[in-house]
């Protein structure tokens, strides 16, 4: 059987039910049933690096704060400086 891929639709369709949450509640029940536990970990450590730079902190202090690879923290840190989500929202 070949593997269907995710159209662009399909990634636009998860960004609307996304924006549908009114609630941590909510938002915590549909994660929950979309991802494992281990992805929302990493999402959750990734959003604390994010605030842990954007208050200033080195790549070593993040490092030892959340345990994260030094690879996932490079991408944190670019999305960081130059892309437009962490800034809007994580504060």
């Amino acid at each position: 059987m070949q593997k269907k891929s995710v159209s662009k639709k399909d990634i636009e369709n998860l960004f609307e039910v996304i924006v549908k949450i009114n609630s941590v509640k909510d938002c915590k029940t549909l994660f929950e049933d979309l991802c494992t536990d281990k992805e929302i970990e990493q999402m959750a450590q990734r959003i604390k690096a994010a605030k842990l730079l954007i208050d200033g902190n080195t790549y070593n202090q993040v490092i030892e704060q959340t345990d994260i690879s030094s690879a996932t923290l490079c991408r944190v840190s670019r999305c960081v400086q130059y892309g437009k989500g962490y800034k809007n929202f994580v504060k």
